[in-house]
């Protein structure tokens, strides 16, 4: 098919290359503007982009893909279909209603559940046990097109937003190919979403991971496991912040406040919650590198009886 593909990071480059290696005739990359880093001094690509121009197709890249002059460029690319992952703009109903088959957009999640912009993140979060990656016919509202197919699969026990991302991109790519298969063929089933069953995913912010010692041990292993590798967690020890890349928890009845650190060992720094005890085992503080526990007490202590913040 004639394609148009959108996308920007690195979870969209498995869908780009999948789309290449099945002989689709990809007349154009959209994707985001680059970006200033070092104060002005270096540009930074997007992944997408890089992965582009490596396998020599066109890059366009719009402040707003919304406007006459970008709707004029995709016009005259007459494509059969345009493909959406992880753009980064609205599309306009303008733009949805071009192709001949419409805008396909593969999406990080088992749709109509998780919409929005951090579906990775919030499935984690919320500890949920299956996750998947949904491709649906792109409609005027936020992630509420037709499904097409949908893929599952299990979130493991200690897997991490960060690792799910990576399998889902790939699942993401396998699924799309799939899609546009059927589309061609005609075999392709529309199902409407069940509009009542929607749930939402909003943007990630820095604020969520703090952690909140009053949680469960679950939800908080949960948390720290949901906002990996971006914003990651992290709790205040004596005013200094602490950031936190694993933990492993215990339920039962312990002594202390809720917060308090009980006890210190190799099996990790021990922190009362309202469950059981939290037990933390790969940390970094400020201006020092992340480090196991056995490392980091190596040269570092930790009072016993302090009460996190």
């Amino acid at each position: 098919m004639r394609v148009i593909f959108m996308g920007t990071p690195d979870f969209a480059v498995p869908t780009l290359e999948e789309l290449y290696k099945n002989g689709h005739d990809i007349v154009l990359v959209v994707t985001q503007p680059d970006k200033k880093r070092d104060r002005g001094k270096k540009i930074s690509f997007s992944q997408v982009k890089e992965k582009a121009l490596e396998l020599g197709l066109e890059v366009y890249q719009p402040q707003s893909i919304n406007k006459q002059d970008s709707f004029n460029k995709l016009e005259k690319l007459a494509p059969d279909i345009i493909v959406v992952a992880a753009f980064g703009q609205l599309i306009s109903e303008q733009i949805l209603n071009l192709p001949k088959y419409g805008c396909v957009n593969v999406h990080a999640s088992l749709l109509p559940a998780y919409r929005g912009a951090a579906p990775i993140n919030w499935a984690v979060i919320n500890g949920e046990n299956v996750s998947g990656v949904t491709t649906m016919m792109m409609a005027k509202g936020l992630d509420s097109g037709d499904i097409l197919l949908k893929k599952q699969t299990d979130i493991k026990a200690d897997e991490s937003a960060g690792q799910l991302y990576d399998r889902l991109k790939i699942l993401g790519a396998d699924l799309l190919i799939e899609t546009l298969q059927k589309i061609e063929n005609n075999s392709i089933v529309r199902t409407p979403q069940n509009h009542n069953l929607a749930t939402y995913a909003p943007l990630m912010e820095k604020s969520l991971g703090h952690i909140d010692w009053n949680n469960t041990c679950k939800a908080i292993k949960d948390l720290v496991r949901g906002t990996q590798p971006w914003p990651g967690c992290y709790t205040q020890y004596k005013n200094k912040k602490i950031k936190i890349f694993s933990v492993d928890y215990k339920v039962s009845n312990f002594e202390g406040n809720i917060g308090e650190i009980i006890d210190v060992d190799l099996e990790g720094i021990k922190v009362k919650c309202v469950d059981g005890i939290v037990i933390i085992n790969q940390l970094q503080l400020p201006g020092k590198r992340k480090m196991s526990i056995k490392d980091f007490l190596a040269g570092n202590s930790i009072d016993k009886g302090v009460i996190l913040e």
